[in-house]
């Protein structure tokens, strides 16, 4: 059955005189019939949160951080709901969607805790008798803009943490899955933030540029977050800049996994296993470049081998395998053009074979090379390069030697030089003995150089959706020279 997605504007649905439609990923059966903004609409969502702002900044944090909690209880009353909008708009397991519902309820509650940490300070002051104050506050209107392929994560992190700080929100859902992304809104006005606290905006494909531009260039939106990939991240910096608007851009990945020659090949495999291939590779943070030092390249190629032939992909509905469906053909033939590239220029196979569909076997290339295209364009699918290195610090410039920097993974048994390659590595985020996917919402998140700026997640997110002002108050008279 196709469920229809209207406009979520001032705490009511909104009827849009124009719909779009979201087909299944595993077929033409559409999946979702969704509201097409208007540039009227996308206005009307600014001017609703504007409206809302200055009740809902002036609740305290004992208020929030209840309608927080609440939020978070019933998004996961909500789980059936969402796992049956995921596997239906973009092809995602069961267990997929559950782990995104479960992190998702935690970065709501974890923002929750962060309403009563929103603090200032007191600064010594050179005048007599000032006293000078460092506070901060809301931001105003925050547009979050977030992805398909970890939609409740990132629609959720999109908005949460700016709701502890006091903004009101929007949220401009992907094309690609509105119905998911409406749910988490529904969520949270169920939960109590009506009257224009939170928007949702739906728009048509075609019409994705104009709309993010109108809601950027609104008067009252003061801070954006971007989830996607670098290209459009670039543009939606370039808009923000022009009305001098702070942007947090959390881009694309060619996340790195650094094999030592003194490593646990056994762990190594299991999270090299679980970072390329969770979600079928379709993760920002997905290790895409497993570096293994020449000594232990061979064992580790072996046992990696065997591994990934366990992890079959089938029909996410069926839930009979571990990998389920890519997002589109687009896609599927967006990897199939880097691996036959790769293969050309000397690359050999070791797991994969043809794919069905969308439906795309987990695959493994060996002897890939920084000439090769599957070294540095990000696949965003069930592909893995395995490129060798000759020593430590061979696989150190070939980590860095990518124009992303968001995530990456060491492993090592000596931690201290774990330590010592981990801060050689261009990422935002790097983890010993650990695999390059890992998300907290307590932790700082995000990236360097192609792969964006700004952090979300705990104090650095509260930085990123308040305003820092300095006030003084004068105790005694004042002196001046003229």
């Amino acid at each position: 059955m196709t469920s229809t997605v209207p406009l979520l504007i001032g705490g009511e649905a909104r009827e849009s005189a124009a719909f779009f439609e979201r087909h299944d990923s595993l077929g033409d059966t559409p999946a979702t019939r969704a509201a097409a903004a208007t540039i009227a609409d996308a206005n009307a969502a600014a001017d609703a949160a504007e409206a809302a702002l200055p009740a809902w900044s002036a609740r305290g944090p004992s208020q929030r951080r209840a309608l927080l909690n609440h939020a978070a209880a019933v998004l996961e009353n909500r789980s059936a709901d969402f796992v049956e909008a995921m596997m239906s708009e973009t092809g995602s397991t069961e267990g997929w969607a559950r782990f995104n519902i479960a992190l998702a309820a935690g970065m709501i509650r974890e923002a929750a805790s962060l309403t009563t940490q929103i603090s200032g300070q007191v600064i010594p002051s050179d005048r007599p008798g000032c006293l000078a104050l460092a506070i901060r506050e809301a931001a105003g209107v925050v547009l979050g803009i977030a992805p398909w392929n970890a939609p409740i994560i990132l629609g959720v992190r999109a908005i949460a943490v700016p709701l502890a700080c006091g903004n009101t929100v929007i949220l401009k859902a992907s094309e690609v899955c509105p119905r998911t992304h409406s749910l988490i809104i529904e969520s949270f006005i169920a939960a109590g933030f009506t009257g224009g606290i939170v928007n949702l905006i739906t728009n048509a494909p075609m019409d994705a540029g104009d709309i993010v531009g109108a809601l950027i260039d609104h008067k009252a939106v003061k801070r954006i977050n971007f989830t996607g990939s670098t290209a459009v991240g670039r543009i939606v910096a370039v808009r923000a800049a022009q009305n001098l608007k702070p942007a947090l851009l959390e881009l694309g990945g060619k996340a790195p996994l650094l094999v030592l020659d003194d490593a646990d090949l056994d762990e190594a495999v299991k999270a090299a296993a679980f970072g390329a291939f969770m979600n079928q590779g379709q993760i920002c943070m997905s290790t895409e470049r497993i570096i293994v030092m020449d000594g232990v390249a061979d064992g580790f190629v072996e046992k990696f081998k065997a591994k990934v032939a366990t992890m079959a992909t089938g029909n996410p509905r069926e839930g009979k395998t571990p990998l389920g469906a890519v997002i589109d053909v687009k896609a599927v033939q967006h990897v199939e053009g880097l691996i036959a590239e790769a293969i050309g220029c000397g690359a050999t196979r070791v797991n994969g074979g043809a794919s069905s569909g969308v439906l795309m076997p987990a695959t493994v290339l060996d002897r890939v090379t920084p000439s090769m295209k599957l070294f540095r364009e990000e696949s965003f699918g069930p592909i893995v390069a395995i490129v060798r290195a000759q020593d430590e610090a061979h696989a150190i410039r070939l980590a860095n030697d990518a124009d992303y920097g968001l995530s990456a993974a060491v492993f090592t048994k000596d931690t201290a030089r774990g330590l010592r390659v981990a801060r050689q590595i261009k990422s935002g985020m790097c983890h010993i003995n650990g695999p390059t996917v890992h998300d907290e919402p307590q932790m700082p998140f995000g990236g360097l150089k192609g792969s964006g700026y700004g952090r979300f997640g705990g104090q650095a997110g509260i930085d990123a959706f308040t305003e820092l002002r300095w006030i003084t108050i004068e105790t005694q008279p004042g002196h001046f020279p003229i």
